[in-house]
């Protein structure tokens, strides 16, 4: 069984905060945003890559996403990629050019998006509280091993709950932080 490692569950804790980060910042808001496209493959070569692998992507005004193809023979399927993605765009091809203007969102699409931010705030507190979980688990195998005192374990515990409070704080300011400004208030 593992020993108890306050610096690994710092780290764990941090990571699930650090994935919900990444996860909203993939959700529209009505602006344009570079992170928008990151889910985005395209089938190229043989093989499936990532957008930014095959083109440069901008937001040179804040409605609209710009991206620049570097090899002219994959605009096409650029544009294929960026359609079937299901992030509700239009591309307008311009040469090697794919500008992406993006649409107001509907009160009802900003309700589903604020309702999946929440989702995955949930997502990240569950993965906090397993990790505090193992956390204590840890601490009561080093106690029943004799590696630490009752008292010690007790202190400890207190010092898992406060790092998952914090953390949890963390995500929700987070989760709020971005249904705000999908709410558009």
């Amino acid at each position: 069984m593992a020993k108890y490692d306050k610096a690994d569950l710092e780290r764990r804790m941090a990571g699930a905060v650090e994935a919900l980060k990444h996860d909203l910042s993939g959700l529209r808001t009505g602006r344009a945003n570079v992170a928008l496209l990151d889910p985005v493959t395209v089938e190229v070569y043989g093989a499936h890559m990532a957008l930014n692998t095959v083109a440069t992507v901008s937001a040179p005004e804040p409605r609209m996403l710009s991206v620049q193809v570097w090899d002219r023979s994959n605009v096409g399927l650029v544009d294929k990629a960026i359609r079937s993605a299901g992030l509700g765009l239009n591309p307008i091809v311009d040469g090697q050019n794919i500008r992406l203007p993006i649409p107001d969102l509907t009160e009802e699409r900003r309700k589903d998006l604020a309702k999946l931010a929440s989702q995955y705030a949930e997502k990240a507190k569950i993965a906090v509280r397993n990790v505090r979980r193992d956390g204590m688990d840890n601490l009561k195998t080093d106690e029943k091993k004799g590696e630490i005192s009752e008292d010690e374990r007790k202190r400890l515990e207190t010092e898992v709950q406060k790092m998952t409070d914090s953390t949890i704080a963390e995500i929700d300011v987070a989760a709020q932080a971005k249904e705000k400004e999908i709410l558009g208030k």
